[in-house]
Order: C-alpha cells, then sequence, then structure tokens
C-alpha cells in the first residue's frame, strides 16, 4: 500500500493553509496575522495527534511541512485567492472540508499504527482533523466550527471508525482509504449545502 498517511497529510496541509488564506482575508488580517493562522491551521492538529501518541512533533524535527505551508501561501496570493470576486465562503468550506477529512484519515491511521482502541481512533482523528481549526478560531474570538458546524466534527469521528472497522476486517488499502475520503467529503459538502446540523441545545 503506497503511504497514505503521507499522502493524507500533505493533502491536509494544503487545503488548510488555503482555508486560512481565506479566512484571514476576511478578517483581515496582516501578513504576520496569515502566518500565524496559517500555521496553527495546518500543523497544529498534527502536533497534538503526535504528543497523544508519544512523539515529538514532526514539524519540530522535519522542515518539510513548514516549507509545505509557507510555498502554499505565497502560491496562494501569487494566485490573487484572495480577491474579493472569489466567493470566499466557498473557497473556505471546499478546502476545509478536504483538509478535515485527510488529517481524520492521517490521525485515524496514526491510531492504528500506535495499537489504539476504536475509541482512541476515533478521538485522535478528530483531534487530528479539528485541533488546529479550534485553535485558530479561538485566535479568531469566534465559537470553533466543531461546536456548532454541519456534521463537521461528526466526519471525523465517521472516518476513524470505518477505518477501525475497515482494518479489523482486513480491508484497508489505497482503494478502501480513497473511497472514504470522497464518501467523508462528499458527507461535508452535502451537508453544508443542504444546512444540516445535529439537533441543537435549547433553552
Amino acid at each position: 500500500m503506497v503511504d497514505f498517511f503521507a499522502i493524507a497529510d500533505f493533502i491536509g496541509i494544503i487545503a488548510f493553509v488555503i482555508s486560512a488564506l481565506s479566512i484571514s482575508t476576511k478578517q483581515r488580517l496582516d501578513i504576520l496575522g496569515l502566518f500565524i493562522i496559517a500555521f496553527l491551521n495546518a500543523l497544529g492538529g498534527g502536533v497534538m495527534r503526535d504528543v497523544l501518541v508519544n512523539k515529538v512533533p514532526n514539524s519540530f524535527i522535519n522542515i518539510d511541512n513548514v516549507v509545505i505551508v509557507i510555498c502554499t501561501i505565497f502560491i496562494g496570493l501569487a494566485l490573487k485567492l484572495h480577491r474579493k470576486n472569489i466567493d470566499r465562503n466557498i473557497l473556505f468550506v471546499v478546502t476545509d472540508s478536504i483538509g478535515l477529512v485527510s488529517f481524520a484519515i492521517a490521525g485515524a491511521l496514526m491510531g492504528l499504527h500506535a495499537e489504539f482502541t476504536v475509541f482512541g481512533i476515533m478521538l485522535i482523528a478528530l483531534i487530528t482533523a479539528v485541533g488546529g481549526g479550534v485553535m485558530r478560531d479561538i485566535l479568531l474570538n469566534q465559537v470553533p466550527l466543531l461546536l456548532k458546524s454541519d456534521f463537521y466534527g461528526s466526519v471525523a469521528l465517521l472516518v476513524g471508525l470505518v477505518i477501525y472497522i475497515l482494518n479489523y476486517f482486513g480491508l484497508l488499502n489505497s482503494l478502501s482509504l480513497s473511497i472514504v475520503f470522497i464518501v467523508g467529503f462528499t458527507i461535508r459538502m452535502v451537508a453544508f449545502k443542504f444546512d444540516w446540523h445535529l439537533p441543537k441545545i435549547k433553552g
């Protein structure tokens, strides 16, 4: 099987940097603010994941992820993804959803490698997928999407559960992981399109 963990991590980083570019423009942040939000968004969840599996965070000892973040920021600026004529809301949702599912897969695979239980795998998939976004939203003084958005955390938990089941039955391979990615992304986008939400607490 190809190194799907590395692929998922790579896709997730790029997607979350682009979503950070979108939200930084919407919030009218300066260039330093953009870099801070991009690094938190793209690498925060991975750092938390690595700490949970008792690993030195990859971003602290390997410059590759840092280079990916910086290059993606400059490419995004060069392509003018921050321009006002781009629908930043759709750009944010699409890229954020790609990052969410990619990082959930990467987290679940790391959990399998660490021999976590199904609960541990689902939890680390969730933390990897939303950890950076939660820090981003808190820094921007917003309620984290995890706590209010359409099937945001639910998709990450579902991805973790499905990957555990696939591994249990010996069906975990590049094809099945690709299908998990497509289905997870589709669920997130359909939930956004039709405004699906879990039941909300009412006073």
